[in-house]
């Protein structure tokens, strides 16, 4: 009996259920990247204000998402993941009802998106520590889910360009509206077929959290530290480099609508890619991860310095931003693995929240910054982002630990 209601809790719906929740907040916030240039036209607003868009969405979830992951260890990740959802539909009715009937929408538009960036922060990050809590003490079928779950997460990356371009193609602020249809088929999904298992003990009170959280970050802070500042890396020069590739692509190769889309998709499939295989490869093994991670630093370092220099080359430009795509793919899903496997199961979803924060940091900071040293630093801007590489690589090789045996001392992951 006890097997049977295990097999429950991970049913392949469930999965998928679980799976919609990323897909969906990536759609929510990727999928306006390639239309950022016609909201500039339709509403008149500058290429900074038009990354805001993107950014206003981030900023609110950077700061609620810890709360986001209290609640969920102290009251359930349900309870917490669902009227997040319902949020992020609202948002999306606000930002497209604005955009059909105002005049002068900019500000309803934001408005809109805060309220999706506090539906992205009390649903996407609660997945995490709900695949632990699921899988219990499997390392392997937990690193399989979260590869399944990232993939997830990466291929609404792919679609995104594709569907955001095709929907401004027939009405260009239809992309808002089909993020609160996205929404409703996640809220559904999630009713009807994520079982969370009971709570044996009461969760603990708010000083207890508290003391406990800082005595996590005392013991474990070197290597937890290392991969926020990852997180915020990967993000930052991933959607830098999209709102950018967005921009060159219709001001220098003449690419517009769902040509542009579909292009902008290839260095996103490598990503998608590259993050379902290593989270099949990494099953669990610290060594394993921690080698993944340092290629991968290597691989993005080294990729991302030629994407100013090779933009007027179309051909040279997707095949470096592809290996950059491919390397960011491999490190998601062992970032995950190593947060999810490395806390114990009652502080994991603060913990876990705590990351996915530090990760939209680095989304929230790509776009404006993009926009800002696009024009006259383009190629010191790239530069500085692989230097910033080889200094993350370094601390990983360092701080990131592979003994298991020694926690407390060895701070491991």
């Amino acid at each position: 009996m006890a097997d049977e209601e295990k097999e429950q809790k991970v049913s392949r719906w469930c999965l998928v259920s679980m799976a919609s929740i990323p897909l969906v907040m990536t759609l929510g916030n990727s999928m306006l990247i390639p239309v950022l240039p016609i909201f500039e036209k339709k509403v008149g607003i500058t290429s900074f204000q038009s990354s805001m868009i993107i950014t206003s969405y981030s900023l609110a979830a950077i700061f609620l998402i810890p709360v986001a992951g209290y609640l969920s260890d102290r009251f359930g990740r349900k309870i917490v993941i669902l009227p997040s959802l319902i949020l992020a539909l609202i948002g999306g009715i606000i930002a497209g009802f604005a955009s059909w009937k105002m005049n002068d929408p900019f500000t309803w538009i934001v408005i809109g998106r805060v309220l999706q960036g506090v539906g992205a922060a009390g649903a996407t990050p609660i997945i995490l520590p709900l695949v632990g809590d699921l899988y219990k003490d499997d390392d392997e079928k937990t690193s399989s889910c979260l590869g399944i779950i990232e993939t997830s997460n990466t291929f609404g990356k792919v679609l995104s360009p594709i569907l955001g371009a095709a929907f401004a193609a027939f009405l260009w602020f239809l992309p808002f509206f089909s993020i609160s249809f996205f929404s409703l088929i996640s809220i559904v999904l999630v009713i009807l077929f994520i079982k969370v298992p009971k709570k044996k003990e009461d969760p603990p009170k708010f000083k207890q959290f508290i003391h406990k959280t800082k005595d996590i970050f005392k013991k474990e802070g070197k290597w937890l530290y290392t991969v926020f500042v990852i997180g915020i890396y990967l993000m930052l020069i991933l959607f830098g480099v999209l709102f950018f590739l967005s921009d060159i692509f219709e001001k220098v190769h003449d690419l517009f609508g769902v040509k542009k889309g579909f292009v902008l998709a290839i260095p996103l499939f490598g990503l998608c890619v590259s993050s379902f295989i290593t989270g099949k490869m990494i099953k669990g093994d610290i060594s394993t991860m921690k080698k993944v991670v340092i290629f991968s630093l290597i691989l993005a370092s080294s990729s991302v310095v030629f994407v100013g220099f090779i933009s007027e080359k179309l051909l040279w430009l997707l095949v470096v931003t592809s290996l950059l795509g491919i390397a960011i793919g491999a490190i998601l899903p062992t970032l995950d693995a190593m947060i999810t496997e490395g806390i114990e199961k009652e502080e994991r979803g603060t913990i876990t929240s705590f990351y996915s924060s530090s990760r939209f940091i680095g989304v929230a900071l790509g776009p404006p910054v993009m926009s800002m040293v696009m024009k006259n630093y383009l190629n010191i801007s790239y530069i500085a982002a692989g230097g910033v590489g080889i200094i993350l690589l370094l601390l990983a090789m360092r701080l990131i630990k592979t003994d298991k045996s020694n926690k407390t001392e060895e701070v491991p992951v």
